[in-house]
């Protein structure tokens, strides 16, 4: 197994090559046994200071992050662009020196603009981790993703998983793409065809419009929730409409000959892409991705600090 990470910063799945995948893996299987401890914390991070630099709402990855930089005791700076001086018209170049020269060793972010993360890292010397750039792509979510059917399944190779919904404005699709090809597993997207991107099967993925089809063929249904906020016209006539064509429900699920795993980055829009009693059921491994994401959050920062001390 390699010692330690072939990139510097986390800017997209793209990136990484399979032994880094597994590597984070590997450790994040550490840090579970950590955060399942009574005394959930180590001094792993005890002298790095890690902004949490969002120029996007978020509640789920933001909580995430700064759980798993407490649990490694690292020093912890909070940085919301809404009460900022980006409001003033500062560029996120000024900010984001403003910021290191505070001496902060790490950052974390989160951009409306597609590769604004990519950009800093060819200006800052600090290490910055991706925590979602625009619809392109979020790096983190798609290792937790990938890490709790591996914890599920046993593996990730040869398995078939099924992204099902807004393939279009996600930013968790095509970073589980490349995480899930490139560890060996069979892709394929579903979903309206207003909603999947032109050239998605240049990607070699399967392309699917049937959902009842998606699920026969799949070992695991990853379902995205509907953009809402991304979406500056209408893709489809209706929330109902797209619940009665691509909702899962049940009924659905019990009518397949098989059981499959259901997975849902959050935040879920009930009763539109999943049902409740679909989500509550034990089909469903939600949870079990957020505790995850925890542990993969905490070895994802704990690999790239071990580079910056090399």
């Amino acid at each position: 197994m390699q010692e330690q990470l072939s990139v510097k910063h986390l800017l997209g799945i793209k990136d990484l090559t399979p032994g880094d995948i597994e590597l984070i893996f590997e450790t994040a299987d550490e840090f579970k046994d950590v955060i399942n401890r009574p005394i959930k914390k180590v001094p792993s991070l005890r002298d790095v200071t890690v902004a949490n630099v969002f120029f996007e709402n978020s509640t789920r990855t933001k909580l995430s992050f700064e759980l798993a930089e407490k649990r490694l005791s690292a020093d912890i700076v909070n940085f919301s662009s809404s009460n900022s001086s980006v409001k003033k018209g500062e560029t996120l170049l000024d900010t984001v020196n403003n910021i290191l020269s505070m001496k902060v060793d790490m950052i974390v972010m989160r951009h409306a603009s597609p590769g604004a993360p990519h950009f800093l890292s060819k200006h800052i010397k600090a290490n910055i981790v991706n925590a979602g750039d625009g619809t392109h792509e979020h790096p983190t979510q798609a290792l937790l993703d990938t890490f709790s059917i591996r914890q599920r399944l046993g593996g990730v190779a040869g398995k078939k998983v099924a992204i099902i919904g807004d393939i279009l404005h996600s930013r968790v699709a095509l970073s589980n793409i490349f995480a899930l090809q490139k560890l060996g597993a069979e892709v394929m997207v579903c979903g309206p065809i207003t909603l999947l991107p032109k050239h998605i099967a240049s990607l070699g993925v399967k392309v699917e419009l049937n959902v009842r089809k998606a699920l026969e063929w799949c070992d695991v249904a990853n379902v995205l929730r509907i953009q809402l906020e991304r979406q500056q016209i209408k893709y489809f006539p209706s929330l109902r409409e797209y619940s009665l064509y691509y909702g899962i429900n049940k009924k659905l699920l019990d009518s397949l000959n098989k059981e499959i795993v259901i997975m849902h980055p959050g935040p879920i829009n009930r009763g539109v892409e999943l049902s409740s009693d679909v989500a509550d059921s034990d089909h469903a491994i939600i949870l079990d991705q957020v505790e995850n994401g925890v542990a993969v959050r905490m070895a994802v920062l704990y690999l790239l600090a071990s580079l910056s001390k090399n």
